[in-house]
């Protein structure tokens, strides 16, 4: 690095060496890592506020929402099929999946297991 150069980098930076360009890493040299999880305790206590409130709404008078929280119903049971096939999908057992949900092995298969791809 000639001498000039120098003198601006470090009057900027405050060091003789230039500033580090963007962070490169290599794919291969990178492990592959499980996703980390995102979702946690909190999340699904969060979710369970909202339909609590949801449904207290609807209990003060709101009769016109109930076949909307009927449909959340729904939804909810096709979210839990969705988890289950990727649970399956990761590799857990329905042995793990049904102890998860404190059912048998047989009936969390027999529940989630026909589900369509």
């Amino acid at each position: 690095m000639n001498h000039t150069r120098t003198l601006i980098s470090t009057a900027i930076t405050g060091s003789q060496y230039p500033a580090a360009g963007p962070a490169i890493v290599k794919a291969g040299l990178t492990p592959k890592r499980a996703r980390p999880v995102v979702e946690n305790d909190a999340y699904a206590a969060f979710a369970h506020r909202i339909l609590a409130a949801y449904a207290r709404r609807i209990a003060g008078g709101d009769i016109e929402s109930l076949s909307l929280l009927t449909g959340l119903a729904g939804d909810i049971d096709t979210a839990i099929g969705q988890a289950v096939t990727g649970l399956r999908a990761f590799g857990y057992s329905w042995a793990e999946i049904g102890a998860r949900l404190g059912v048998t092995r047989q009936a969390a298969q027999q529940r989630w297991g026909a589900q369509p791809s």
